[in-house]
């Protein structure tokens, strides 16, 4: 038995919470992972894992097993780490969970520059705005903004974005500016965008002066993506909040027109997220820091 990877195989495991994942995330085929575990817990003389229909779940002697694993895992990467210089140049495959417009505007143009400091570290993106199992799905960081769901999770701010009101000069002919967030609520078509997670509608929201207003209407057309939702915009279906960074290229080709200017909202924390560990990998460090660099340059004074 190869004990090394039968802890590495283990552990991963008892973070995905199936074989299957496992088995994805390390390249090895399920029978193997299968094998080596059998192989290990024969070897210890003890269940480690508790095996049901829908979940694999680790036992009290796993879960205490876990933790000596993990940090022995963690010592033998920063050995290799220190012998072959891999602090100075890391390597290795990072997977990255990221928003479709912070991916298409901000992320990906910025990529050149990472992969000309690090031409090692391949990187997998996964881009949507849905929320993901960062453990169960093998994904080394996350970067989201807005209320954070998970406590145990470690969460970097890396930028503030500031919010447009904004529509086309179409629709605003056709329909007349608002001159007042009110008016939102009795004569205009809104673009709204709604929750990946929930289902539930996000409302408009508008702060003045120590006044806050939140505007919650029906809406003409609602998307919980925010490339389609600039798109739904750019098409004059009506009046929307977007973030500045994606609309001010627009609103200087005259394509969007910014509404309500007197009015402001909240800025939009965005963070980069990633699980809790005391072996912080070379590769994902240096992502880290790189990306809290980068996205500094979008953040509103």
């Amino acid at each position: 038995m190869d004990q090394l990877l039968a802890l590495r195989v283990f552990v991963r495991i008892a973070e995905a919470g199936t074989f299957t994942k496992a088995s994805d995330s390390l390249d090895i085929p399920k029978p193997t992972v299968t094998k080596l575990i059998q192989e290990l817990e024969s070897h210890l003389g003890t269940k480690l894992l508790q095996r049901t229909t829908r979940r694999v779940t680790v036992t009290p002697e796993g879960a205490a097993y876990y933790q000596r694993a993990l940090r022995l895992i963690g010592e033998l990467e920063d050995m290799d780490a220190a012998a072959g210089r891999a602090r100075a140049q890391p390597k290795g495959r990072l997977r990255i969970d990221i928003g479709s417009s912070l991916a298409s505007l901000i992320l990906i143009p910025a990529l050149p520059d990472f992969r000309k400091r690090y031409p090692d570290i391949q990187l997998d993106l996964g881009v949507s705005d849905r929320s993901v199992d960062m453990v169960g799905d093998a994904v080394d960081c996350v970067i989201r903004g807005g209320a954070l769901q998970d406590s145990t999770l470690v969460a970097r701010r890396i930028a503030e974005l500031d919010y447009v009101t904004c529509a086309t000069p179409g629709y605003l002919k056709a329909r007349g500016k608002p001159r007042d967030p009110s008016d939102l609520e009795q004569s205009h078509d809104i673009v709204g965008y709604f929750s990946s997670l929930t289902g539930r509608p996000f409302p408009l929201m508008f702060a003045r002066e120590g006044e806050t207003l939140e505007v919650q209407v029906a809406t003409a057309v609602a998307v919980n993506e925010s490339t389609a939702h600039m798109t739904a915009l750019l098409s004059g279906l009506g009046i929307g909040q977007t973030f500045g960074f994606m609309a001010r290229p627009y609103i200087q080709q005259k394509m969007l027109t910014p509404l309500l200017e007197d009015w402001h909202r909240d800025k939009h924390p965005l963070y980069i997220v990633y699980p809790p560990n005391r072996h912080l990998s070379a590769k994902l460090r240096v992502f880290v820091d790189w990306a809290a660099e980068e996205f500094a340059k979008w953040s509103s004074s």
